[in-house]
């Protein structure tokens, strides 16, 4: 029997077992479940310049600007930075008289919840951190940070298709024209959410294509939502999709698409403050337009990023046409409006409430509101929409009225309680 001696093939041999338990135990660790979430986390949480904790428990990481999840997609993998807009849409309302920090003058304006504790330098984006306990809770690692096909069809007549996936809506749109973008003031409040895996959000909604596998969605506004963040805190969002929430697109930046410039503000971190029931009344201002590069000798204009502005200060980055079919020409339908999931069974409906919780009937300071919508044209014009309609699945459940002033342009209220004497 051979002994093994200095480096003879006994110890070689022992050298390459040892090595092949190491490089199996390597690979079971990874393909555990332990080592999927290490996998994901870091592939979501990119490396921080500097981070803040918020008082809410978030982790908010400064990025440098060039390593943010968007830079992950193949197609950005050279992409030149665009740091401004073109141009703004023209003939915007003034949204100084309402929106939330407008009385702060001189001073920086307490948007999110993470500002009581610092800001990210110039050159860095911030990133709300995902946690360990955000990746356990989702379904899958694969649908993290995703929706479900969940866009509301005022259009459709089929009763199965209403509370389709046991969402459901109240809503003001247009349709029938091309548009280049849209714009509203929404009231800020915390909807009260009865299962940890149902939602309550309210946002605008720029579509093309059809409600089939084929659609385009850009979103944005603010939600409550213990599955995604694991709290009942009000948040801002973004979401995007190019294939009806199939396999492309994610809320906030989940995902590799959305490009943030912006150093302020935080996607998915909490807004505050918000509103109160016949008490102080915030609003955020939300506008996405389409950049229109126009080519001499050609009627129609060319591809353009779609962009965001939080407010009236705060551009916070864009979406690259290339992610879009139909979007990457223009939008068919704008959308705005309340959302909810209802995860009761058997018909049952869940107290989980819309905006304020309380019908549109109640008005101001009760009721939660829209006011401002506009949408953008071919001539980068912002303008009242013509020809508004109004859908909800279940108006004894939740409910839209819309209508039009000299302040408020057209507005609409809209929400309820859920649950109640009329909607068992």
């Amino acid at each position: 029997m051979a002994r093994a001696r200095g480096g003879g093939p006994a110890s070689w041999a022992v050298a390459v077992a040892a090595a092949w338990v190491l490089w199996a135990a390597a690979v079971a660790g990874a393909r555990s479940p332990a080592g999927r979430v290490h996998r994901h986390l870091k592939r979501l949480n990119k490396p921080a310049v500097k981070s803040i904790e918020s008082p809410d428990g978030d982790i908010i990481d400064c990025v440098h600007i060039s390593h943010q999840p968007a830079f992950d997609h193949p197609l950005l993998k050279n992409h030149t930075i665009q740091f401004r807009p073109v141009y703004h849409p023209e003939g915007l309302y003034d949204d100084a008289k309402s929106s939330i920090g407008s009385n702060n003058v001189g001073e920086k304006p307490m948007l999110q919840m993470w500002h009581r504790n610092g800001r990210c330098p110039e050159g860095t984006v911030p990133i709300r951190r995902t946690k360990k306990d955000d990746l356990l809770r989702a379904s899958s690692m694969r649908r993290y940070g995703r929706k479900r096909h969940t866009v509301p069809n005022p259009l459709s007549v089929d009763p199965n298709m209403l509370s389709e996936g046991g969402h459901q809506h109240a809503i003001a749109y247009v349709e029938g024209d091309k548009y280049y973008g849209a714009k509203a003031t929404i009231n800020v409040w915390e909807p009260k959410i009865q299962q940890a895996n149902e939602f309550s959000l309210s946002q605008l909604w720029i579509l093309g294509g059809s409600f089939g596998e084929d659609l385009n969605s850009i979103e944005a506004g603010w939600q409550v939502s213990p599955d995604l963040y694991g709290d009942n805190n009000t948040r801002l969002f973004t979401y995007w999709t190019s294939d009806a929430y199939q396999a492309t697109g994610c809320y906030n930046m989940l995902c590799s698409g959305f490009i943030q410039i912006n150093s302020e503000i935080a996607m998915g971190a909490s807004i505050f403050p918000i509103s109160n029931y016949a008490g102080s009344q915030y609003d955020i201002s939300i506008l996405i337009w389409k950049i229109l590069i126009f080519v001499p000798y050609e009627q129609d204009p060319k591809e353009g990023n779609w962009w965001m502005q939080f407010g009236k200060e705060y551009v916070l980055g864009y979406w690259p046409s290339f992610l879009f079919s139909y979007l990457a020409d223009s939008a068919s339908m704008i959308e705005w409006g309340g959302e909810v999931v209802n995860s009761e069974p058997d018909g049952a409906h869940t107290s989980t409430q819309m905006g304020s919780g309380h019908f549109p009937e109640e008005g101001f300071g009760k009721a939660s509101y829209f006011k401002n919508i506009q949408v953008v044209d071919s001539s980068n014009q912002l303008s009242a929409p013509k020809g508004v309609g109004t859908f909800t699945e279940q108006s004894n459940c939740y409910d839209v009225q819309n209508g039009n002033n000299g302040d408020w342009g057209t507005y609409f209220y809209y929400g309820g309680p859920g649950k109640n004497s009329n909607c068992p």
